[in-house]
């Protein structure tokens, strides 16, 4: 038997997710943990199954996740990124979907840096008269 895996590796702020799609029953392995023990929050455990409850491929696939960097928010968004990408391999007919739900765009939003001379990335030093 020949096993079949569809690879995708998803973004965001400064967490990278490299995700493993495997046919399966639905499983998902977050770094050696489930899911729900990974992410407490039900919030965030709905953000990575947006994808797959979009194209109905909830209990087709086993994921296992590898995902660093980041806190949990921005885990949880570059899992959905790579479970998406990985998805729209297995079926390039979903990608439509996925696009108009906007799951293939990778957020661009970052910290901003903070600049020298000033106390962050847009405060400053407080200025004083006198």
């Amino acid at each position: 038997m020949s096993l079949v895996e569809y690879y995708g590796t998803g973004r965001r702020k400064t967490s990278t997710a490299r995700v493993h799609l495997r046919q399966g029953s639905g499983a998902i392995t977050v770094n050696h943990r489930s899911l729900d023990e990974y992410f407490g929050n039900d919030v965030l455990k709905m953000i990575i199954k947006q994808p797959l409850s979009l194209t109905e491929t909830a209990d087709k696939f086993d994921i296992v996740v590898t995902v660093d960097g980041g806190g949990p928010s921005g885990q949880a968004g570059a899992i959905r990124h790579g479970i998406s990408r990985a998805l729209q391999i297995f079926n390039v007919e979903l990608r439509k979907r996925l696009k108009k739900a906007g799951l293939l765009t990778r957020d661009p939003r970052m910290k901003e840096r903070k600049k020298y001379g000033q106390k962050g990335a847009r405060a400053r030093f407080q200025f004083s008269k006198r």
